[in-house]
């Protein structure tokens, strides 16, 4: 059942992305940063933590995910460090995340031939 649970909300996430692509004249980019700044607000209200708790990798995983991860990282930062948890708590909680897209990006860089369109 968790896998139907992460799968449907996943798809959810996706579908509501593949819409505002479809649907606006919002580019990839926009709708990324949407994602990001909707997962931080919604992890900072609280509501994104249900939403983790139901579907589990299905909200984890997207962007949303991210900014929810992010909002978190702050929010124990601050509560242990003060103030400079503003500054260190995002980067610490998602440090992982943001050294394997490093690595990936870099590894299809050298795997890849790139060309002038």
């Amino acid at each position: 059942m968790d896998y139907i649970k992460a799968f449907v909300v996943g798809g959810i996430l996706c579908a509501i992305g593949q819409i505002l692509i479809d649907k606006t004249k919002l580019t990839p980019a926009r709708i990324l940063v949407i994602y990001v700044v909707s997962g931080v607000v919604l992890g900072t209200i609280g509501v994104y933590e249900r939403i983790v708790d139901f579907a589990g990798a299905g909200a984890t995983v997207p962007l949303t995910g991210f900014g929810y991860l992010l909002s978190k990282g702050v929010m124990e930062a601050v509560s242990k460090d003060g103030f400079v948890g503003i500054f260190t708590g995002g980067m610490t909680a998602t440090a992982g995340g943001i050294t394997a897209a490093i690595l990936f990006g870099y590894l299809a860089a050298l795997f890849s031939k790139s060309s002038e369109k």
